[in-house]
């Protein structure tokens, strides 16, 4: 039997994709999927736009620029605090979970388990899931896309 691939997308929520990751790796180790259920995330990264950066970053860009001899703490930690939320918002980056089920032929009734068992639950359910089979338009791109990735 052909692998079935699902696909989820968490958007920028790292947290949830990590939980995802943490729960499918608990799987398999509970019920030795070693190689019938093998994970893989792709993450794209987009460009940080102008707009996002907060009132506080360009105060303490504009003061830089004006030839400050020492910063004060305030600008400093401003600065800081800045940098904080523009990487903690994550809308910088997409992250894909691509999750890979490889059963046999005898094995169609845990395959077809597995894949309604998986979209739902808790990390899963809100991140979009999609199902794609072998014989589908999109199964060939994502079955390449899992290869490349690491």
């Amino acid at each position: 039997m052909a692998h079935s691939y699902l696909v989820f997308d968490f958007g920028g929520n790292e947290d949830a994709a990590q939980q995802a990751r943490l729960r499918i790796e608990g799987w398999k180790q509970g019920f030795r999927l070693d190689k019938k259920l093998q994970v893989k995330f792709d993450r794209k990264e987009t460009e940080a736009s102008p707009v996002g950066v907060s009132a506080a970053a360009t105060k303490t860009a504009k003061a830089g620029a004006k030839g400050k001899a020492k910063p004060d703490a305030k600008s400093k930690s401003a600065s800081e605090s800045a940098s904080k939320e523009n990487s903690g918002t994550n809308d910088q980056a997409q992250i894909r979970l691509i999750v890979r089920l490889d059963f046999s032929d005898h094995e169609k009734l845990t395959h077809q388990r597995w894949i309604e068992r998986i979209p739902t639950e808790e990390p899963f359910n809100t991140a979009n899931p999609k199902i794609i089979r072998a014989g589908e338009p999109e199964f060939k791109s994502t079955s390449d896309l899992f290869d490349l990735l690491d």
